[in-house]
């Protein structure tokens, strides 16, 4: 899941990252999909931790 948000990821001059919101919005979209192509595996998981989600940061 990592790669399905950290892909849209920019890069400051001072190295640090930021988001525009447009790309933002990408990143939830590639989460979602991301998500949806792995729903079996994350069933899977979730039979053993009710409720887990991969992680999503949407900070930038």
């Amino acid at each position: 899941m990592y790669l399905a948000h950290s892909a849209l990821r920019t890069t400051a001059k001072n190295g640090k990252t930021q988001l525009k919101d447009n790309e933002l919005q990408q990143r939830i979209e590639a989460y979602r999909n991301t998500c949806q192509k792995y729903h079996q595996e994350i069933a899977a998981i979730q039979k053993y931790l009710p409720g887990w989600l991969p992680l999503f940061e949407a900070k930038g």
